[in-house]
């Protein structure tokens, strides 16, 4: 992989993030920031507290503006201010659970938000590449297929959320054939990741941020659905992977499209993963199934195929689901212990570079 020509690619240019704001979204900036991009966010205030954003102070360091991807005229003003060469998209509803409980808004915010930001999209000149960041949930999976997901399976996911996603995905796709292509060449790709882990996650009705409550709590961690299984990754993995599609498809058009991003262990099953938390929190941390018999529906099985990513952009994990584990909770500690978060999450940025640059593809 290309880590010095990713680190270089982005220095000066101007760069567009929707939902900085969220976990994955103050990551990416975070990463952009050093890099020496000049970062530009939407979205709606952090919608946790506490929040990554907050802790790293965003706004001392990002160029935001507070909005609503619903709100069309407010997002208009804001991507032309920010003027950008690159787009990424991660605002939305993420929250499969919520999407059951807030149906329309999820709708709204997930198909209507991608719509607005295409559409102010299109009306800028100087735009080379869009990312919309959408999930490994869009595929179809009624019978909880055990094989890996390819790309060119059938969109239609289950749920609100999964299925708001994956019309998010076909309006990007019919936007990208109807408006950025003949005189008006935009590279657009869609990424399909699995579930993200990394500090500073505050959601609700994630495993790794309702371990670290019950745990610092001194409460036993509650897991339901202990069998199902997720291709869990680091939040890095996925954010160096954003970009190097991003740089990669506006060096040639030609590698647009829509990539999985998953780990090489393939998928981990959720009481595997606690187990992980447990070792690497250490004392008197454990965890008990909790099982919720009127919870509603969610796949047990979910598995990504990534061959298109590595073989077509080089793209190749770094991080083991361990190593991924292990400076989350040391991320969390730091939190936990009134440390400098900001210092540990440029300290977790510099060691995983390290480690792309030494490993050999």
């Amino acid at each position: 992989m290309e880590i010095q020509s990713v680190n270089t690619f982005y220095r000066g240019k101007n760069v567009l993030v929707t939902g900085h704001t969220g976990f994955k979204g103050t990551w990416l900036c975070k990463v952009l920031s050093m890099m020496g991009a000049n970062v530009y966010g939407y979205a709606l205030s952090p919608q946790t507290d506490p929040s990554i954003y907050s802790i790293l102070r965003g706004d001392d360091w990002i160029r935001s503006v507070n909005g609503d991807v619903r709100d069309f005229d407010r997002l208009s003003v804001c991507v032309k201010k920010a003027a950008p060469e690159f787009v990424f998209h991660l605002a939305a509803q993420p929250i499969v659970r919520e999407s059951y409980r807030h149906p329309r808004e999820t709708y709204e915010t997930n198909v209507m938000g991608t719509v607005n930001l295409l559409e102010c999209v299109r009306h800028i000149p100087g735009v080379r590449g869009i990312l919309n960041v959408t999930t490994d949930k869009v595929y179809e999976n009624e019978t909880d297929k055990t094989h890996a997901f390819t790309e060119d399976e059938k969109l239609d996911g289950h749920d609100p959320y999964s299925n708001s996603k994956s019309c998010s995905e076909l309006v990007t796709h019919a936007y990208q054939k109807s408006f950025f292509c003949g005189d008006r060449p935009v590279a657009v790709s869609t990424a399909r990741a699995g579930n993200v882990i990394g500090g500073g996650d505050f959601a609700v009705d994630r495993l790794i941020p309702d371990c670290v409550r019950d745990t610092i709590r001194g409460e036993r961690i509650h897991i339901r659905n202990a069998a199902a299984t997720r291709p869990y990754q680091h939040v890095l993995e996925v954010v160096y992977a954003y970009l190097l599609i991003m740089m990669k498809q506006t060096q040639n058009i030609h590698l647009q499209g829509w990539y999985n991003v998953g780990p090489n262990e393939g998928c981990t099953s959720t009481g595997k993963l606690a187990d992980m938390f447990v070792e690497a929190w250490g004392g008197d941390a454990g965890w008990d199934k909790h099982e919720d018999p009127n919870a509603p529906y969610e796949a047990t099985s979910l598995s990504l195929d990534c061959t298109k990513i590595k073989t077509m952009l080089g793209w190749q994990p770094v991080w083991s689901l361990h190593d991924g584990v292990n400076a989350t909770v040391e991320w969390y500690k730091v939190w936990h212990e009134n440390g400098n978060c900001a210092e540990a999450t440029e300290n977790q940025i510099d060691a995983y570079v390290r480690q792309w640059a030494q490993k050999i593809v």
